[in-house]
């Protein structure tokens, strides 16, 4: 097919999200002179920790420079894990093992708590227990997920099987891995349907946003702080940044700390019921062993393939994006060769040098941001801790507070170093190193 081809006539240069939940447009909104919280951005990390800070009387005003939920809240791809990338060997080589412990069990806890918000909340966001299946790219790399799987994990009772190759029809329709490792207990979750219903019940316990109201600069005033916005000034009590790949110089210190890495993501055109059953016998999440790796999953309602990975040393156009992304999609599936795409989009995931999530308080200035990918689950969890933290209703330290949040000599929020990364990193996975 050529590349001129590839996009249905309906093609959309955004989220296919946005079908279900579009992001909200509160730009009409009144920007009050002063709060109690002012929470800046308005994605999952914000919107947690305004829930908790709300509920508990305080007044809540959440700022976001664009519509709320137009970050990644409404770009990512709706998978719903741990959360945690290193494992116990080299957090214990690092922190010692009851931190190593504390930070795994922090994963666990954030899976726990996106079950417990849903229920509890009412949700209607299609959150379902559907596993993930983690494919192998090279046969060697299957051996070692065999390891993995036979020793067991040090704290998380995630019930891993392995899927040998002779078995992957029954997870999977593709030659392209050598078996893999499913986790049963990851989920998956509608973005669209996600961050709306959220922000509903942020509304009703009273917090205010007001979008498209960047804010320019934050001074510590007396026991608060001055929160200069584009649309005026506000007096805070307390401020929590949430603004995770989004993060800019309002607070230099968290700039020096982010780097923004932009991921990509298509959707196809509905694709035969027939060739979805026979590619996709489940409805996992998935995702492989490469350094730069893929993740995709089928739509909630089974008729598209949304599928997502790093494509670019630099940042570039989804519509350019779009067309590697569907050559590697079709590495995988040669059978959705003359499927087009519909939708096309990116957003930029907040990473951080040590590959951990981060957050913690500094004299009312409250944080959580850096969670490298897996941000559905722990941004909205680290988002309800700092908001109890600011609330009064928690005292007890995160794991993940009792580290060094770590920057680099030369680092200053602009990421030089992408590109050089992105090539070994292939280099990495043509050879599974």
């Amino acid at each position: 097919m050529q590349a001129a081809d590839l996009f249905s006539q309906d093609f959309k240069a955004e989220p296919y999200w946005w079908q279900t939940g579009r992001a909200t447009d509160f730009r009409s909104a009144d920007l009050p002179a002063e709060a109690d919280v002012v929470v800046i951005g308005a994605g999952y990390t914000g919107l947690n920790a305004a829930l908790q800070t709300a509920r508990e009387g305080l007044s809540t005003l959440i700022l976001d420079a664009e519509e709320a939920g137009w970050g990644c809240s409404t770009r990512n791809g709706g998978q719903v894990s741990t959360s945690i990338k290193p494992g116990y060997a080299t957090l214990e080589r690092r922190y010692g093992a009851e931190i190593a412990v504390g930070i795994l069990e922090e994963g666990q806890a954030s899976l726990d708590y996106m079950h417990r918000l849903v229920r509890d909340e009412a949700l209607d966001c299609d959150f379902r227990p559907v596993g993930r299946f983690h494919g192998a790219h090279k046969p060697h790399l299957y051996d070692k997920l065999v390891r993995e799987c036979a020793a067991g994990h040090k704290v998380w009772k995630n019930d891993a099987f392995m899927v040998p190759r002779s078995e992957m029809s029954s997870e999977l329709g593709t030659e392209a891995y050598h078996g893999g490792m499913v986790f049963p207990h990851h989920c998956s979750i509608d973005v669209g349907k996600y961050h709306p219903a959220l922000l509903t019940r942020v509304l009703e316990a009273g917090a205010k946003v007001k979008s498209h109201c960047p804010v320019i600069s934050l001074e510590r005033q007396g026991s608060g702080f001055s929160v200069s916005t584009a649309a005026g000034k506000v007096k805070a009590g307390k401020v929590i940044l949430a603004t995770n790949g989004y993060t800019g110089p309002v607070s230099p210190h968290h700039q020096r700390r982010i780097i923004p890495i932009g991921s990509y993501v298509i959707a196809t055109e509905e694709i035969p019921q027939d060739l979805v059953d026979r590619l996709f016998p489940t409805d996992r999440m998935l995702s492989d062993t490469r350094k730069l790796v893929y993740y995709y999953r089928l739509s909630p309602d089974r008729k598209r393939v949304l599928f997502g990975g790093r494509v670019s040393l630099s940042e570039t156009d989804p519509r350019k994006s779009a067309v590697k992304l569907h050559s590697d999609m079709v590495a995988l599936f040669p059978e959705l060769r003359d499927i087009q795409i519909s939708h096309s989009w990116m957003g930029f995931v907040g990473y951080t040098f040590d590959t951990l999530a981060h957050c913690g308080e500094d004299k009312g200035l409250y944080h959580a941001m850096g969670y490298c990918g897996s941000g559905v689950g722990m941004a909205s969890y680290l988002g309800m801790r700092m908001g109890a933290k600011a609330a009064g209703t928690e005292t007890a330290p995160s794991a993940l507070e009792r580290i060094s949040f770590p920057t680099r000599p030369l680092y200053s929020g602009n990421p030089w170093f992408l590109a050089p990364s992105v090539l070994v990193y292939r280099f990495r996975d043509r050879f599974g190193i």
